[in-house]
């Protein structure tokens, strides 16, 4: 959604997106976060899951009435937090968010040297909280360069 609030707006090529983050973090496994199952995305859930993401969809209450909230904040740090006390295998961490939510995360993760990068769908709405980190921390997916290398393309061509 991040990449919608640009000027220009424009939107990420998920597949393309995925084997850019296998050639330039060696991202081996790629978790999508979702905030629960909505028949008419379906397309969309097929859409990552082509790309070679791995969706994970937040747990909710079959039972609850009205609107749900889709906040996954909490399952990607508790996901994270569980590897690392399991001792699972995983490098370093890329996360993409502009969210301020993952401060503390990044920093825990940089402390313990599993932290790669923090990109940003767009610099100008990613959180103040991330001013003091260092420039090698993040890139931001919005510069024209990203764009050109991560962006839909007319037409659907990749």
């Amino acid at each position: 959604m991040g990449t919608t609030t640009c000027e220009p707006a424009w939107e990420i090529d998920l597949a393309r997106f995925r084997e850019y983050l296998a050639k330039k973090y060696n991202v081996e496994k790629a978790y999508y976060y979702l905030g629960y199952v909505q028949n008419e995305y379906e397309s969309l859930y097929e859409e990552i899951q082509a790309a070679g993401f791995i969706l994970v969809f937040r747990q909710h209450n079959a039972a609850m009435i009205g609107v749900k909230k889709g906040n996954v904040d909490s399952d990607i740090i508790f996901s994270v937090m569980k590897r690392m006390y399991k001792k699972e295998p995983f490098a370093k961490v890329v996360l993409v968010s502009g969210d301020g939510d993952y401060k503390m995360l990044v920093d825990f993760l940089i402390e313990e040297g599993r932290f790669a990068k923090i990109l940003f769908p767009n610099r100008r709405r990613s959180s103040s909280l991330y001013k003091q980190l260092s420039h090698v921390c993040f890139d931001d997916l919005s510069k024209p360069d990203m764009r050109s290398k991560i962006g839909k393309r007319k037409g659907g061509l990749r």
